[in-house]
């Protein structure tokens, strides 16, 4: 946790603040039975009104300081914590951004939600308490017990017990509560899993009717987490009686004594008031002390794993200095590129090696499985490749700035996806300073307007979240303008009509068709009919490249795409 402290040096006038707030509330708390005990044994005891007046009005004038030193110092400690969080969390978020796909399979996305909001939470929490109590915790201890000294050394001997004693039970406690804290955690991030996967899927869910099932695996991630909270209540809840307990027979034993020796003559009643009130605030900031054990471990573990995010280097970075003839005209080659995902004991792609150029049109198909999505998710460097090169203008494109690389890349994926915004936000998206009549243009181009014009307020329609209030068609048209209006010379279409009605499609494949002129375009097609004009086709199969071409040529050859020809189309010769 102190590696995150480090977010705290904007705040350090703010804590030096809370510290001496917090010190000087002790210092008048530990002040006030010194107080009770002169007005019972000088004013009480000896009739003196004018020096109970006086003495009341000092323990008035002392207790209001500490009130607003207590006031003023809880607001700075919640401006740093929040201040704290609020940075931790903007820290987490750049990192995640700048992580690459493969950070995102390592760790996984519902973690990394947990881990900005839950573990953080947790991290600020504990930042307030330790604010607060690492000063007024040991000095309420140290001052009360050298103040109850002072009181009477011989009734010390109580606490000489009863502290040990505490300390014994807060021990045993936190040794078993803080791995349970531990586990917490982990099954926070199980929970939040499983949630996600079933709100995301909820369709699929359905259709398949396993709602009964879904809610099963719920239901037991929920019982888990439920089960290990009980654990750590039941802890919590044999604590506090634990420690009241203690405090009570401390405060008998404490009262049993003082009155052997008032009646010896050896201690007066304001004492034995004073020497009480120094007992009950030296065994509070020892159960400051036990919550301060239990709950540090459980933000320790938060903040590891905080740290573990901060601490992943994403493992595409930008160049330390970047190559500058990346003139943009777009021509891509692949030089014998090999990758593998993480964790996959064979490579996604094998010794691939072809050129696109610009102006031309370069198909993709293969199987599934066969590596044509990973192909084209190397190209805007979503994934590194393990061996060979990928140059754009003959510059391999590790050493151009990914901004840079990707501000020259258009993409339409298959699954178009929409944010929640307006219709001309969306569009915009790629290129937010775009007038509107360059939007306009851009939904004209992709054959968008006539849906556009159809929905109440236009441009300015409110898209819902994921896009679910516009049909799959009308997504995929918004995609093309928003890729339209990037203007990017090399264009990436993964599958973008595959989802598609007829009638939807023959838009799209219009739209397409002028967003790929005088473009380097790269296009993953499982029905050839989209793609049998192209200028050079790549057959994929098991991650190698097996064969290229253009549809007439690869007919002839009588091969994999030979056989999938036969099945779409009726004439072998492509007519």
């Amino acid at each position: 946790m102190l590696k995150l402290f480090r977010f705290l040096k904007p705040f350090a006038p703010m804590i030096a603040g809370v510290l001496v707030l917090i010190f000087l509330q002790t210092i008048g708390d530990l002040y006030l039975p010194t107080l009770m005990a002169d007005i019972i044994d000088q004013g009480v005891m000896m009739g003196d009104t004018g020096e109970i007046l006086r003495i009341g009005g000092l323990m008035l004038l002392v207790s209001a300081g500490s009130v607003l030193a207590a006031i003023v110092a809880s607001y700075l400690s919640s401006r740093v914590a929040m201040g704290f969080g609020r940075d931790v969390r903007n820290q987490v978020f750049r990192r995640v951004e700048s992580y690459s796909l493969h950070e995102f399979d390592k760790l996984g996305t519902s973690t990394l939600i947990t881990r900005t909001t839950n573990d953080i939470t947790q991290v600020q929490m504990v930042t307030v308490m330790i604010m607060r109590m690492m000063i007024m915790a040991p000095l309420t201890a140290v001052g009360g017990t050298i103040l109850a000294l002072r009181q009477d050394q011989p009734l010390t001997l109580v606490l000489a017990v009863s502290i040990p004693v505490l300390a014994i039970v807060i021990v045993l406690i936190a040794t078993r509560i803080i791995p349970l804290f531990r586990q917490v955690q982990v099954k926070i991030d199980k929970i939040n899993r499983v949630l996600r996967e079933k709100l995301t899927g909820i369709r699929v869910i359905r259709a398949f009717n396993t709602v009964d099932n879904e809610r099963a695996r719920f239901n037991e991630a929920n019982v888990d987490l439920t089960g290990t909270f009980i654990k750590v209540n039941r802890i919590m809840a044999f604590m506090m009686p634990a420690i009241m307990l203690i405090m009570s027979l401390t405060s008998t034993s404490v009262l049993w004594f003082a009155s052997v020796r008032i009646s010896n003559d050896a201690m007066d009643l304001g004492a034995l008031a004073a020497f009480t009130q120094y007992v009950m605030q030296i065994m509070f900031s020892m159960i400051m002390m036990a919550m301060m054990f239990i709950m540090v471990p459980r933000a320790q573990a938060a903040a590891a794993r905080i740290n573990e995010v901060l601490d992943t280097m994403p493992e595409i970075i930008d160049p330390d200095v970047p190559e500058d003839q990346f003139t943009g005209r777009g021509h891509v080659e692949f030089k014998n590129v090999t990758f593998r995902y993480y964790g996959a004991e064979e490579p996604a792609l094998m010794d691939i090696s072809f050129d696109a150029r610009p102006g031309e049109v370069t198909a993709i198909i293969g199987s599934t499985g066969s590596g044509k999505s990973t192909l084209v998710n190397l190209i805007p460097r979503f994934y590194d490749v393990e061996s060979g090169s990928i140059l754009i203008d003959g510059v391999d494109i590790r050493n151009i700035r990914q901004e840079d690389l990707r501000a020259k890349i258009g993409y339409v994926p298959q699954q178009a996806v929409l944010f929640s915004g307006a219709i001309d936000d969306n569009i915009r998206f790629g290129k937010e300073d775009a007038t509107d009549e360059q939007v306009l243009k851009a939904a004209e181009t992709a054959q968008a307007m006539e849906f556009i014009n159809g929905i109440d307020d236009g441009f300015s329609h409110a898209v819902a979240q994921g896009g679910t209030n516009v049909s799959g068609g009308q997504k995929q048209r918004l995609a093309i303008a928003r890729a339209l209006l990037k203007d990017a010379p090399i264009l990436l279409l993964d599958e973008a009509t595959s989802a598609l009605d007829a009638q939807s499609e023959q838009l799209v494949q219009q739209a397409l068709e002028t967003l790929m002129k005088g473009r380097t375009s790269l296009v993953i097609a499982h029905r050839l009919a989209t793609i049998r004009d192209a200028d050079r086709i790549l057959v994929l199969e098991g991650g190698k490249l097996i064969d290229e071409g253009t549809h007439d040529e690869l007919v002839k050859k009588d091969g994999r795409y030979a056989e999938l020809a036969k099945l779409q189309f009726r004439d072998m010769n492509g007519d």
